[in-house]
């Protein structure tokens, strides 16, 4: 009887100690399986507020914004622009992160892509930003307003609109063949890394000097960074707002990290400082 009860106790204890080492093996694994999840989440929704048309962390999307001019709007006039940012019951988004040193930054394209203007409308609070685009010509432009609202993630906002007037002839979007170009006296060459649909890449601008063709090392810092680049479909449905993977870079390579969401033609432009002027690069390429 003795030697059944004494049993019984050594087999408890045996299972018991077992029991407590499976469980501690589990717990480890997976404390490491949240870490590595956790990592990436955090490193997936940083890439996407680089460069994503719209909202793309797990924060709810609450806001609308309404585009409206002041008067006419016809090419080749000053024409005042109002953008109205609201949650979705209709009350104003009255506080925004600054971002690149701006509030609000505003790209307007041609619908062709043959345009191209980054600028920044003024805050004049209650969710009202006023700003007064360029319009070369009449016709169709498309207009991206990208802000961050306090406390939501990073937000672009676009609108197709009509402006009045004659109409500029339409430039046909075609493929770069080479991806070096001559812009206010630099030599800018474009390299991009394994080029694929849904990939992160690299793309590396390389500035010289177009006549002396030596490298270019005092870039100035263009609203908080080495440069900027905007990249936008042919289709113009598809928005691209990349910064620089060096911030604090002075040339002559400035490098970007990003991913095409579809493939076919995308126009990019890369926004570089250097004597207190900001010069601006674009480049036509075809995403496979």
């Amino acid at each position: 009887m003795k030697r059944s009860f004494l049993t019984l106790v050594v087999f408890s204890l045996v299972i018991t100690i077992f029991l407590v080492a499976c469980s501690k093996d589990e717990s480890t694994d997976h404390e490491n399986m949240n870490h590595s999840s956790n990592t990436k989440q955090k490193e997936t929704s940083h890439e996407d507020m680089d460069h994503d048309e719209t909202t793309s962390t797990s924060k709810e999307d609450n806001t609308t914004v309404e585009f409206s001019f002041k008067g006419e709007h016809e090419g080749g006039k000053q024409i005042p622009l109002n953008i109205q940012v609201n949650n979705k019951k209709g009350q104003p988004i009255k506080d925004f992160e600054v971002e690149h040193e701006k509030l609000m930054h505003l790209i307007v394209v041609s619908k062709d892509l043959s345009h191209f203007d980054h600028i920044h409308p003024d805050y004049k609070g209650n969710g009202l930003f006023t700003v007064t685009p360029n319009f070369p010509s009449g016709g169709e432009y498309k207009l991206y307003a990208d802000f961050v609202p306090i406390g939501a993630s990073k937000t672009v906002k676009s609108e197709l609109v009509t402006i009045e007037g004659n109409k500029a002839k339409n430039t046909p979007l075609t493929e770069d063949e080479e991806l070096t170009k001559v812009v206010d006296g630099k030599e800018v060459t474009l390299k991009l890394d394994h080029l694929m649909t849904g990939m992160d890449l690299t793309m590396t601008f390389t500035i010289k000097d177009a006549k002396t063709k030596q490298p270019i090392n005092n870039l100035q810092q263009y609203l908080g960074a080495v440069g900027h680049v905007v990249a936008i479909s042919g289709d113009t449905e598809s928005y691209l707002h990349v910064h620089p993977m060096e911030e604090k870079a002075t040339g002559p390579n400035a490098k970007f990290m990003t991913s095409f969401p579809k493939s076919g033609l995308y126009k990019i432009w890369g926004q570089f400082q250097q004597d207190g002027k900001v010069f601006t690069i674009p480049f036509t390429i075809n995403v496979p």
